[in-house]
């Protein structure tokens, strides 16, 4: 299938640009481990009530196995989350975002059948390709970007990314129909190689800077990258979140990114917004299971559904793939230590409503 190169529309750009709240989406499975269809409605719907401006879908939060030809899951989901988004007629501008992986070939074919149901843009991973070059990784991107605008994601290590140098994202800056980059290395280094060769691109107040950095995620967001570029200074900021973290909360992450918005404005910063982000952060340990290398962290942001009623269980496609030995602990710990930050009461009053429509 050929389609024609797209761009995002005035709206989306500048709401892209002020920052979004863009949860990656899960996966809704039954106990047979087949597709819950009613229950990956449901999510969809509770995105989108939640005040989010984006959702981001065959990413690695909806499992990476559904590309597996015996599985044949990543049409029906980008197909059923696009439709519930239509069916909300939305006012206010909303990302339909695919994530897209692989060698060249593969990550041109998603991309086209993205675009025919209707994305906006692509999440491209470039996990899996370790032993290709820069330059060939580069090649990559500009072949999907003359197609469909272009969200790069700098994926840490020990989930399957790699280091990249800083010319490497200068270079990768340049490239027309990039308009922003997922930085989640988990690395104060490379987060900020990412910053500094944006700001020293020619395409700087093109492309908006999104954390995936779900260690650091408030501090992130507060803070200001200012850099000198020829005779001049430049400022960036990471603006908003595209986060596996912010599929669940995900009404309280909205609130605490309309908070941060305020502080932009010029509000004082309480020195408790740091006390802030190690909650935050605290939360994320529990969902995302580092002390056990990120072993549970997909069955985690499942446990934390399922509490709330969204999901049935915690099931994902791999059966080795489940909570951790005391996770489920950690994470009634952290319900208890933060109940600022969950959105439990707000789930609880439209459950019925997202699960019958």
């Amino acid at each position: 299938m050929s389609i024609l190169p797209r761009a995002l529309t005035p709206e989306q750009k500048k709401a892209l640009h002020e920052g979004l709240v863009i949860p990656a989406h899960p996966l809704a499975l039954n106990a047979d481990r087949r597709l819950d269809e009613r229950r990956q409605r449901a999510l969809t719907r509770y995105y989108v009530a939640s005040g989010s401006g984006g959702i981001a879908v065959g990413v690695h939060s909806t499992q990476f196995e559904i590309r597996e030809p015996d599985i044949g899951l990543y049409e029906p989901v980008l197909r059923l989350a696009a439709e519930e988004v239509d069916r909300a007629r939305l006012t206010r501008p909303f990302l339909k975002i695919a994530g897209v992986c692989g060698p060249t070939e593969q990550a041109i074919a998603e991309t086209e059948l993205a675009a025919g149901l209707g994305y906006d843009a692509v999440l491209l991973s470039m996990g899996g390709l370790s032993d290709w070059s820069e330059d060939r990784h580069l090649e990559r991107v500009r072949a999907i970007a003359s197609r469909v605008p272009v969200i790069g994601f700098y994926l840490q290590p020990s989930v399957g990314g790699r280091a990249f140098s800083y010319a490497f994202w200068r270079a990768f800056a340049e490239i027309p129909g990039v308009v922003a980059i997922k930085i989640a290395p988990f690395n104060r280094y490379q987060t900020i190689d990412v910053l500094r060769a944006v700001c020293n691109s020619s395409r700087a107040d093109d492309i908006a800077v999104y954390t995936g950095n779900d260690d650091n995620i408030v501090n992130d967001l507060l803070t200001v990258y200012r850099f000198p570029v020829g005779d001049r200074i430049v400022e960036k900021r990471i603006v908003g979140g595209l986060l596996g973290h912010w599929a669940v909360w995900t009404q309280k992450a909205v609130e605490l990114l309309d908070q941060i918005k305020q502080i932009r404005n010029g509000a004082r910063i309480e020195a408790s917004w740091l006390t802030r982000n190690i909650e935050v952060t605290d939360s994320n340990a529990a969902f995302f299971d580092p002390s056990h290398q990120f072993h549970g962290c997909i069955p985690g942001i499942h446990e934390v559904l399922r509490r709330q009623g969204l999901l049935e269980g915690t099931w994902c496609l791999n059966p080795n793939e489940q909570l951790s030995e005391g996770q489920s602990e950690e994470i009634d710990r952290v319900y208890e230590a933060y109940p600022h930050l969950n959105d439990d009461a707000f789930v609880r009053a439209s459950l019925e409503t997202w699960l019958s429509e």
